[in-house]
């Protein structure tokens, strides 16, 4: 079953094309990887989707209902979460705060309804704490929930940026380099995390640069180059496709 599907999408910068009338499907309860050498309009494709920015031509539909150019905060109540790839988080505040911000889009109540405790305030403070437990406990971040987000190892600010992510209930979400910036030695918690998310019925889009990692990760590759499509189909396929190896010099090795 299809997902997220994108049809023809193209995004240009002046002269330059970014993307290119791409086509491809993301299936649904996937884990699918987005790959390409750099330049190849992966983080592009990323705020096209996630209504960053408006695409010149093309559909993006998400269970069936298009949502091209529509502006951020309604793609993210449609479904669609993501993180950076620069981690974005509120350094100074402790780690269930955040979570407790990155919550805040599925609430409705304003200054009154905190300042007279209305029913509505009340079940959703009881909501929000309840998720926020959730949520640590499904990143392993549970020893970090009182310390300053900016004070935690780095692997686990990545975790709790898909904490952030993940805490709205989204139907997909998208990962921009989860692992960047993280040691190889320290990617084994990132890779489980992002397997439990395809697991708990969540749909995972994931950009990555070690191949080999993605190779192991993902159930559906789509390879870009130029903003172009190379390839489109499962690990195997992607790695042995000639325009993959030739990309990447002959580092796409499963």
């Amino acid at each position: 079953m299809t997902l997220l599907r994108i049809e023809g999408l193209t995004k240009r910068f002046g002269g330059l094309v970014a993307i290119n009338k791409l086509d491809f499907d993301i299936p649904a309860g996937t884990i699918t990887a987005i790959i390409g050498p750099n330049g190849a309009g992966k983080t592009t494709l990323f705020n096209v989707i996630g209504g960053a920015m408006r695409p010149d031509e093309g559909r993006v539909t998400l269970d069936d209902k298009d949502i091209t150019g529509w502006r951020a905060h309604n793609v993210a109540r449609e479904g669609i979460s993501r993180t950076f790839q620069t981690t974005a988080l509120f350094e100074e505040l402790p780690t269930w705060v955040n979570l407790v911000i990155g919550y805040r889009m599925r609430t409705r109540s304003g200054i009154l309804d905190g300042v007279f405790h209305t029913p509505r305030s009340v079940r959703e403070r009881k909501d929000t704490s309840q998720r926020v437990l959730e949520t640590l406990a499904f990143t392993g971040l549970g020893d970090y929930a009182d310390k300053p987000a900016g004070s935690i190892p780095q692997e686990a600010q990545k975790r709790l940026a898909i904490g952030v992510a993940l805490i709205g209930r989204p139907k997909l979400v998208l990962l921009d380099e989860p692992t960047g910036g993280v040691g190889l030695g320290e990617t084994d918690e990132i890779i489980s995390l992002i397997e439990k998310i395809r697991d708990s019925g969540v749909t995972a889009c994931v950009i990555e640069h070690k191949m080999r990692m993605i190779m192991h990760l993902a159930d559906h590759i789509v390879a870009l180059n130029f903003g172009v499509k190379i390839a489109d189909g499962n690990p195997q396929a992607v790695c042995e496709n000639p325009g993959v190896i030739e990309a990447y010099l002959g580092e796409c090795i499963a």
